[in-house]
């Protein structure tokens, strides 16, 4: 097949550019180096070094013998220059990672909202609109997120793949029975942005009858792939600054540097994971089984398990001897939450997902050792707000409790890194 990968580059998108190029297929990257440019605005690189991309696929070629072409292009703006690739390259399948990915680097200031809604939107609308324009039968693989489902849902139930069968009293007194999108509930400007993707495939796969996968993915853990491992100039990324960073990669790289695990609030929230590697997986599936023409769109749960926030922690504490704080949590959300998700299609289609039991935590807390001279702590704690009263009162050195409603801070709590970090 042939596949574009737009956001090629990025933490998901080059492993999983190399794992399709691995198994023959034609893979073509459309990038814009977004990623790389944030971390010169952050002034926060990766944890493990990141060649230039041409010497990424140089490496690639020269250990496999396969290329992976490279186009650079701003899909959020180079409009025409898309509708041409696609019209001209005739691709099989689109897989859109063009989407700036991090929750708190959507919430840091208004700038960073209005940014995500422009780049994230226009990135997913424009590729839509092309695929129309060039008369494109092109299968569109979309990551998004978990997080369109908000994470406080009534204990017992279970989210469904995207759809939730509904019924409605007619004005006869009959029900009509319907399936409807999951009600979305996002829980960052970044999470409304993949909410809003939903209905621009939604509309485009109704009217145009564009094919849409659309996968809800859970945090991804992890940082190599069989394929990233081969030489270090494919190594993949290790982000663990405050904006960029995933909470378990985080607390493994904080212990690697004898920094204690920060857990946001309670640590009793409740996410969804999956390994970089099963990621990787699950797109490769996605990509080789595609919708039937005029199928609605197909939205898979992307993770394989579910946490606890504190139990990750304790768990890796228990294998680093780490210490745990508490840390006031940025997020306006429930201090707790229970999340039980069917993750069933992914299974059927023949995914034997990778679990925290299999040691692979080992390995990333290696990775972290390996790497930990390039760690700069002053980069690991989160400085996005969600709310604006709590940025300011801690911009100002104002007391914050750990509940986040501010006033007389508990005994033990002390100001550090802008953070009030709680004894537990």
């Amino acid at each position: 097949m042939r596949i574009l990968i737009l956001g090629g580059d990025g933490f998901c998108g080059w492993p999983t550019s190399l794992h399709l190029s691995q198994r023959d297929h034609d893979v073509l990257i459309v990038d814009n180096f977004a990623r790389r440019n944030a971390d010169v605005e952050l002034e926060a690189s990766s944890l493990t070094p990141i060649a230039p991309l041409g010497v990424r696929r140089t490496a690639w070629r020269e250990l496999t013998g396969r290329e992976i072409g490279f186009e650079r292009l701003n899909v959020a703006e180079g409009y025409h220059e898309l509708v041409d690739l696609i019209r001209d390259w005739r691709p099989d399948a689109v897989v859109h990672f063009a989407e700036q990915r991090a929750a708190p680097y959507s919430m840091k200031s208004s700038w960073h909202k209005r940014y995500t809604v422009d780049n994230n939107v226009n990135a997913t609308h424009n590729l839509l609109a092309a695929i129309v324009e060039a008369e494109s039968d092109a299968h569109v693989v979309h990551l998004g997120t978990m997080g369109v489902y908000g994470y406080g849902p009534a204990p017992g139930l279970k989210i469904p793949e995207g759809y939730l069968g509904v019924k409605i009293e007619a004005d006869d007194g009959t029900d009509i029975e319907q399936e409807i999108l999951f009600p979305a509930n996002p829980g960052s400007v970044y999470h409304m942005t993949k909410t809003l993707d939903q209905l621009l495939f939604a509309y485009y796969n109704k009217n145009d009858e564009i094919r849409v996968t659309d996968l809800h993915q859970g945090i991804v853990w992890g940082t190599q792939t069989e394929d990233t491992r081969l030489d270090e100039r494919l190594i993949n990324r290790f982000d663990y600054d405050g904006d960029y960073g995933t909470v378990l990669n985080r607390f493994l790289m904080q212990s690697a540097i004898g920094y204690p695990l920060t857990v946001h609030g309670s640590g009793r929230q409740t996410r969804a994971f999956i390994h970089i590697q099963d990621s990787v997986r699950c797109i490769q599936l996605a990509v080789e089984n595609p919708p039937a023409k005029g199928e609605r769109v197909r939205i898979f749960n992307q993770m394989t398990e579910t946490h606890r926030l504190i139990d990750l922690a304790e768990l890796v504490s228990r294998l680093t001897g780490a210490e745990i704080d508490f840390v006031e949590n940025p997020r306006n959300e429930a201090a707790e939450n229970d999340l039980y998700v069917e993750n069933r299609q992914l299974l059927d289609l023949g995914l034997v997902p990778v679990t925290l039991e299999d040691g692979l935590l080992n390995e990333v807390a290696e990775i972290a050792h390996t790497y930990a001279y390039r760690c700069d702590p002053e980069k690991i704690p989160c400085r996005s707000y969600w709310r604006h009263d709590l940025h300011e009162r801690v911009a100002a050195g104002a007391a914050v409790g750990p509940s986040g409603n501010g006033g007389t801070p508990e005994a033990g709590d002390v100001l550090a890194d802008e953070t009030y970090r709680v004894s537990r």
